[in-house]
This record gives C-alpha cells, sequence and structure tokens, in this order.
C-alpha cells in the first residue's frame, strides 16, 4: 500500500497501518487452501478441475477461464508464501485505490481476457501439431493476480520510487518490463508459450483497465480516482437540493487555505 511517506516521490508498499482489505484476505486464504489440497490425494480433484487446462475445449471445463487465478499454482512453500505476500503488498494498495467494484472488475477483466488469448494461441498449437506438456503453467493462481496487482500498482503510481528485492531504488513503470522479463525467463524454463502470453496480455489490460480510471479522475494515485467521482456525484446531490429547496451557499475560500493530502488534488 502507499502509505504516508516524508520522503517526497517516493511510495511504500506494504499496508501493515490499515486494516487490511477483507476480500484480499479471502483471496489468500483460497490460494493457500487451494495449495495444500495438492497435497492430499482425496482433495487433489478440487484443484485439477478448476485450474486453466485443455479440458477448457476437450470437456468444456469453461469455468476454468475464470477460477483458475483463485488455485493455488504448485511451487516450493518459501516460493509460493513470498507469492502470497507480495500480492499482499501490491493488492491492498489497489483494493483502497478501486475499491470493492473495480476491484473484482480489474482481476475478472485482466484474467478472463489473458485465458481467452492462451487458450486461442494453445488451440492454434495444436491445429499446427505442436503439443506442449504443461500449458498454461505459469499463468495459473498467485501468478496471474500478482501480475495482475503489480501491473495496476505501477501504472497508478508511475513516476514514484520503490525497492525492488527491498534494495534497489527504481522508478514504479519498470515494473511491467520487468514483469515480462521475468515471464521471458518463466517461458525459456517451461517452453509455455500460451501461458507467457496469457501473463503479457494480463499485464496489458490490467494497465488499459487502470489508465481508463485514471482518465476519469486525472492526475494521481488510484484511491483519487474513486474519491474524485464520489465528490462529483456528492456535489451533483447537493445542487439538486439547492435548486429544489432554494438554499443559499455562501462561498467559501474553495480549498486555498486547506492542506491537501497525497491521494487529493
Amino acid at each position: 500500500m502507499v502509505t504516508r511517506n516524508p520522503y517526497p516521490g517516493r511510495v511504500q508498499i506494504g499496508g501493515f497501518d490499515t486494516p487490511p482489505a477483507r476480500d484480499l484476505l479471502v483471496i489468500l486464504g483460497v490460494l493457500l487452501a487451494t495449495y495444500a489440497f495438492r497435497f492430499f490425494e482425496s482433495t487433489l480433484l478440487v484443484p485439477l478441475l478448476l485450474q486453466l487446462s485443455p479440458a477448457v475445449w476437450q470437456r468444456g471445463f469453461v469455468w476454468q477461464a475464470v477460477t483458475y487465478p483463485f488455485i493455488g499454482a504448485p511451487v516450493g512453500p518459501i516460493g509460493f508464501l513470498f507469492a502470497l505476500f507480495m500480492i499482499y503488498q501490491f493488492g491492498q494498495d489497489v483494493y483502497l485505490g478501486l475499491y470493492r467494484r473495480h476491484f473484482w472488475r480489474l482481476i475478472v477483466w485482466s484474467s478472463f481476457g489473458a485465458a481467452l488469448v492462451a487458450i486461442a494461441i494453445q488451440l492454434l498449437l495444436v491445429l499446427l501439431g505442436q503439443e506442449i506438456a504443461q500449458p498454461f503453467a505459469i499463468m495459473q493462481g498467485q501468478w496471474m493476480l500478482l501480475a495482475i496487482f503489480t501491473a495496476a500498482f505501477a501504472t497508478a503510481h508511475r513516476e514514484a520510487t520503490i525497492y525492488l528485492f527491498f534494495i534497489l531504488p527504481i522508478p514504479a513503470r519498470w515494473l511491467i518490463g520487468l514483469e515480462v522479463l521475468f515471464a521471458f525467463m518463466a517461458f525459456l524454463f517451461s517452453r509455455d508459450f500460451p501461458g507467457f502470453l496469457g501473463i503479457c496480455s494480463a499485464v496489458g489490460l490490467s494497465y488499459v483497465y487502470v489508465r481508463s480510471r485514471r482518465l476519469i479522475g486525472g492526475k494521481g494515485g488510484l484511491r483519487e480516482m474513486r474519491l474524485r467521482l464520489e465528490r462529483w456525484w456528492i456535489q451533483r446531490k447537493l445542487d439538486r437540493e439547492r435548486r429544489k429547496r432554494g438554499f443559499r451557499v455562501i462561498p467559501g475560500d474553495r480549498g486555498r487555505n486547506v492542506r491537501k493530502g497525497p491521494w487529493v488534488n
């Protein structure tokens, strides 16, 4: 999350100074539960049915195009916990900025669009006679959510400075390019071309969604977009009541002497 920071131009992420978003905690809980299901034969079927797979078109498991971001992908326990930690770091800021409705719209818009791209590429490869052992592996579960939240954060805070791996200061906008680079490195090891294009599509769709919301609210972070819309709506309601009841409004200083916070422009 973006917190109060005495150093101009820098952004601190973490969100531990504010109550965690309930929706984000639910997502983390589902990821952890489905990850644990993979270690027991009696529950292994659950993540297998919900993760993205060729069964989408082979058996008509169309729900997988929506459920796959919420399935804990197989990875070592340290890597999995680190991914959950980063999802919380970026996801908390995204949630506080977009709030619940746009938060979930961002996830569905980006993950579903990425799934369609990956599925189309996999079908094309099958028609060309090129089989992939584990398609969609690098875009499953926590990796997709991390790509979406990181891209959304980087889009909203382009000019901010963050610390990569907690030590290397870089502009936040570089995170988008780094995401694509990491996805490409994963592709080199897995040969999962549909998954690579799926991650790239999710990053691009997240950028487009957040930019479209920012164009409504102008400059500033994610939460400012919502605050500007709420302020506009409240002002319209006040204007209607004033005209309806004949109230006389005494103008103030229009905020000239009011200290503005980091989210209000």
